[in-house]
């Protein structure tokens, strides 16, 4: 198969990946301007059909029409298709289908698939998307099947039916949507502990990674485990216990979060709120109401999202690791970044904080941007904003219905540099490394 921008010159990996997310977001986008996807059989703004299908490819969840009330069957039913294939990759996909059509997968194809699934290595990565596609069709199965237990006795058989899907298709790609109608997301539900638990139990789930899930299936002894599993499991449950503490400390007398709720409830919501920052969406309190902290602990939760290879977006919590693991070897003086008795390579090292130095210049100027376009916002509400669509989370207290052109402009390329990634979108529009052999003799520089 031939990728070319023009004669002579071929697409990378990395290029085909950023374009391919593209052209989905653009198709999904055209569907769902057209009348036969609204609920009045009107067409709908070009710039929110976009952006409708920007967070959905992206599994963010930012909205500027309300889901649940502006598009009917078909709609929906679009905006879940394009979650799933934001979710999984839309080279997961197009192999399945070339794998059904009995077609070869050729070398090229398998560098892609290596770089969409960010694994470390070619061998097995087709058979690695059989297992993912098994696997999150099983685990989404299994969260629609508890969801009817809830939701067909309140809605009925059909819409039940529906709604348990679309919302276990949504919390697994940590994508954030729902389609319950007037932006409220699950706090109507926020006292049904099958409901938020299923809901959290799916976003960690999708949040981990799929290599992550691999290894736990096939070795199952936390001694084999690789580091990069360790650290993916030791950082999740820190955010994960941590974020449930700290919630529950800054929201417990809250009366626009938790002050109501018994105790169960006040913990179950915490759970919830640490939860579903790592890139999911959905909230059971309201997200406006919450205290200073609880909005700036958010914040940092979503900025960091969830795991390589996975369906949640952020710098990731590998990256995280690898920072505070370097800041603690250099504190010790250690001469390398070193952690359950490996070391870690210093490409690695300068990957982890490039990705935090590109992520949160990103964040600065879009969020200074905005802070000029959307006047009479609260600068709080927009770098929440601009922090959420980067972690493609898909929270926001009430800016995104309000966002002039710019700042949806802004937005989507946000939700889309936060799920390709990065240094994904910035290697794609840069050249290939070439070695010059030149080597230049080590300047000084004094650093604090």
């Amino acid at each position: 198969m031939q990728y070319r921008l023009n004669k002579g010159s071929k697409l990378n990996p990395m290029q085909i990946l950023s374009l391919g997310f593209l052209a989905i977001i653009l198709v999904g986008g055209i569907l769902l301007s057209l009348p036969i996807s609204s609920s009045t059989g009107e067409y709908t703004s070009f710039i929110d059909a976009v952006f409708t299908s920007t967070s959905a490819v992206c599994v963010t969840g930012l909205i500027t029409v309300d889901t649940g009330t502006h598009w009917n069957l078909f709609g929906k039913t679009v905006i879940m298709i394009l979650i799933e294939i934001g979710g999984l990759g839309f080279m997961s996909f197009t192999t399945l289908i070339a794998i059904l059509l009995g077609k070869k997968i050729t070398l090229r194809e398998r560098l892609i698939l290596q770089n969409a699934m960010n694994t470390f290595n070619i061998q097995g990565v087709v058979k690695m998307v059989k297992y993912i596609l098994l696997f999150t069709t099983s685990i989404q199965l299994i969260g629609a099947l508890i969801f009817c237990t809830q939701l067909i006795p309140e809605y009925g058989l059909s819409k039940g039916l529906f709604y348990s899907i679309f919302h276990s298709i949504s919390a697994f790609c940590n994508a954030g949507f729902d389609i319950f109608g007037g932006g409220v997301s699950l706090t109507t539900h926020n006292t049904n502990t099958v409901v938020i638990l299923t809901a959290a139990a799916l976003i960690i789930i999708g949040g981990l990674g799929f290599s992550v899930w691999t290894e736990l299936y096939n070795v199952r002894r936390i001694r084999r485990f690789s580091v990069h599993t360790k650290i993916v499991l030791l950082v999740t449950g820190f955010l994960v216990i941590g974020g449930t503490v700290l919630m529950l400390l800054f929201e417990y007398n809250n009366p626009e979060t938790l002050a109501y709720m018994d105790g169960g409830e006040k913990v179950l919501n915490s759970f919830f709120s640490a939860v579903t920052p790592r890139t999911a969406g959905f909230n059971s309190i309201s997200t406006s109401g919450m205290t200073g902290a609880g909005k700036f602990l958010t914040m940092i939760l979503m900025i960091i999202g969830g795991s390589p290879g996975s369906t949640a977006g952020g710098i990731k919590t590998t990256t995280v690791g690898v920072l505070i693991l370097t800041v603690i070897c250099v504190i010790k003086r250690r001469e390398d970044t070193e952690v359950f008795s490996k070391k870690i390579s210093k490409d690695l090292v300068y990957k982890a904080f490039t990705l935090f130095f590109i992520g949160s210049g990103l964040v600065i100027v879009v969020s200074l941007i905005l802070s000029f376009t959307e006047a009479g916002a609260s600068f709080t509400a927009i770098l929440y904003e601009t922090v959420s669509a980067f972690g493609t989370a898909g929270l926001t207290i009430g800016l995104t219905p309000n966002l002039s052109i710019i700042g949806k402009v802004l937005i989507m390329m946000m939700m889309y540099i936060g799920r390709v990634g990065p240094l994904t979108v910035v290697l794609s529009l840069t050249k290939e490394k070439v070695r010059s052999g030149i080597k230049y003799p080590e300047g000084k520089i004094l650093i604090g």
